[in-house]
């Protein structure tokens, strides 16, 4: 047997908020809320979730650990448009100017990339 992945763990200030902005993102929905945090996952109930929990300090120092998103059902810049409306701002995290992603942090600072290719792109190649 193996373990299964159940949650990602996200420290962050304003929980709600930073949920509010993933749940916009991944289309997924609040499943859990409380003082302990708040539990965001896909409508159909399957795992993993993002959990955001409650921490006193600010994000200081790269994510060790991120997002890697792919545009589903757009092109990968009305994906970058749609993110950034959301409240997603480019970052710059030391990548090179030629590399073929976008590096994004959600509205408390934590790193996340838009891949270049979709998942139709993908799927079909």
């Amino acid at each position: 047997m193996t373990s299964r992945l159940a949650a990602l763990a996200v420290d962050c200030e304003q929980p709600a908020a930073v949920a509010e902005f993933w749940c916009a993102v991944l289309g997924w929905q609040v499943v859990e809320e409380d003082e302990e945090g708040v539990s965001i996952g896909p409508p159909d109930g399957s795992w993993p979730t993002i959990d955001f929990l409650p921490v006193p300090e600010r994000k200081t120092v790269k994510n060790r650990l991120h997002l890697d998103l792919r545009a589903d059902g757009v092109s990968t810049e009305e994906e970058l448009a749609r993110l950034r409306a959301l409240g997603a701002r480019p970052t710059d995290i030391g990548q090179g100017p030629d590399v073929s992603w976008v590096v994004l942090a959600d509205p408390e600072g934590n790193e996340f990339c838009l891949l270049s290719r979709t998942v139709q792109d993908v799927g079909a190649g």
